[in-house]
């Protein structure tokens, strides 16, 4: 029976899930929220003052979240200055200091007095924060960490202490030989140091900040009960063995409920899409942290001109290090209303539309630079090339078609998906 029917009088359990301040982590734990409600669970997302303002106005749907029964509860970040929240260490630093003493806080305050039925059973908390499972490991909790990452960048992560006694890399992630590759997964292309997670070459110090988050994080894992994936299980088995305790519970959805977006959507795009064929438009969103240089921008906007095909392009004012916006009036005269420029797209609407044929994107962009020139820009042939590939071939087609149905059966009632997160629902309450 479909649990949005079975648990409609049933409330049992009550987890909190602890999110990070980042649009990639908040969304994915809100759409968890939303799942575990299914199954009569209440859940408290607890978050910062900063995350709640940013997508309060943007979704307008927190109330939303409250009717499907989940208790938002934003802390302050503890940084002075609206505009150190943009810089990823300082939030980071903050974070460490000031988010433990409200989780300690909430948790004693919700389960004091044995006869309270709003006692929280179990906690998931963003791996970023997993340094943080300690403390409600200490007041008898189960604990799940959620990985939001990729199967192939937790194998990467796993691996740190082999790549350093084989010196690949030094302690602090500095790579020692370009020259080798290694294998991390099964039916995984070998991965070359310069494709590592961390690699940062034009500033070392950021690199070597990123490795030790990216080490901590692993390390913090081992101290969760549970390793919660947005994977699908089906799509590569043997990544489920790398840790003996991992839930693939992907693909998150939200289905037009509050999905945590930092900003306004534009969803005039969803009526210019009706009016494009079915599988004929280019998607073109790169999140809300990627950057990029005016010249590698110009490149995008020349190739998606070149294609002659409509195009859908989220070209958000923090895209690049300079002034907005990126094209100008002589641009959009050109390419009329086969394209549309939106600031930010209802994401999950959009790829869900039938006009839609291909999404370019940042997780797609190493394999573009498998062939950028000698100035690290890929260049606008190549751009249109590469699309122009993806939707004239067949079998990437059918392949695509047959993801879909299994992603889809995979979040469905008896699905794996499915019985995963139902598992951890009956183990948390």
């Amino acid at each position: 029976m479909n649990p949005e029917v079975q648990n409609i009088h049933q409330n049992e359990g009550h987890i909190l899930v602890v999110s990070c301040p980042l649009q990639g982590h908040a969304a994915p734990l809100i759409k968890i929220s939303h799942q575990l409600t299914k199954f009569g669970i209440k859940v408290t997302f607890l978050t910062t003052n900063l995350t709640h303002l940013r997508t309060a106005p943007a979704t307008a749907r927190w109330e939303d979240c409250r009717n499907k029964g989940i208790r938002v509860v934003a802390v302050p970040d503890g940084l002075e200055h609206e505009e150190d929240n943009k810089d990823p260490k300082k939030l980071h630093d903050s974070m460490n200091k000031v988010m433990p003493v409200y989780l300690e806080d909430l948790l004693k305050k919700t389960n004091q007095g044995n006869g309270n039925t709003d006692r929280i059973s179990g906690v998931i908390i963003d791996s970023p924060m997993g340094w943080m499972t300690e403390i409600p490991k200490k007041l008898g909790l189960k604990v799940a960490i959620f990985w939001c990452s990729n199967p192939g960048c937790l194998a990467l992560g796993l691996k740190i202490p082999q790549l350093i006694e084989a010196k690949l890399i030094e302690k602090d992630g500095t790579p020692l030989k370009y020259d080798q590759k290694i294998n991390l997964l099964h039916n995984m292309p070998a991965m070359a140091i310069n494709e590592f997670t961390w690699y940062f070459p034009r500033d070392e110090n950021t690199q070597k900040e990123i490795f030790h988050v990216v080490k901590g994080i692993i390390h913090n894992m081992k101290n969760a009960d549970w390793i919660l994936c947005n994977w699908i299980q089906e799509f590569d088995p043997t990544a489920c063995n790398l840790l003996p305790n991992l839930l693939p519970i992907g693909p998150l959805l939200a289905k037009g409920r509050c999905a945590g977006s930092f900003f306004p959507e534009d969803s005039t795009c969803l009526e210019w899409l009706d009016k494009q064929p079915e599988n004929s438009t280019v998607y073109v969103a790169f999140g809300s942290t990627s950057k990029f240089t005016q010249q590698q921008v110009d490149e995008l906007a020349n190739g998606l001109e070149m294609m002659n095909r409509p195009f859908l392009w989220v070209a958000w004012s923090g895209l690049t290090h300079e002034a907005y916006p990126f094209y100008n009036d002589k641009y959009l005269k050109r390419v009329g209303n086969r394209g549309k420029i939106v600031e930010w797209a209802p994401q999950e609407a959009v790829l869900g539309h039938p006009s839609i044929a291909c999404f370019v994107t940042h997780c797609g962009w190493s394999s573009f630079m498998e062939s950028p020139n000698e100035e690290g820009i890929v260049s606008r042939n190549e751009i249109k090339e590469t699309v122009e590939e993806v939707l004239s071939n067949l079998i990437i087609k059918e392949n695509v078609l047959n993801l879909k149905e299994i992603a889809r059966n995979t979040i469905n009632e008896g699905g794996s998906s499915f019985a995963n997160l139902e598992y951890l629902v009956k183990q948390m309450r």
